[in-house]
């Protein structure tokens, strides 16, 4: 299962970009993105993202 960053709620630290053992997620104008056709939903970016911005597709 796939995860979306909510662009509104992202602030961009990387912090899910640095920890996601699939590197499926860039840094777009600032904002974190995850490419949900790579994504293998190991639910590493939630755990550590630090404003909630991630959520389950």
């Amino acid at each position: 299962m796939a995860f979306k960053i909510k662009p509104d709620d992202c602030v961009g630290c990387g912090v899910c970009k640095d920890n996601c053992p699939v590197e499926c997620i860039k840094e777009v104008d600032g904002k974190c993105v995850i490419n949900a056709e790579e994504c293998v939903g190991c639910g590493t970016c939630i755990a550590n993202c630090p404003s909630d911005a991630i959520v389950q597709e």
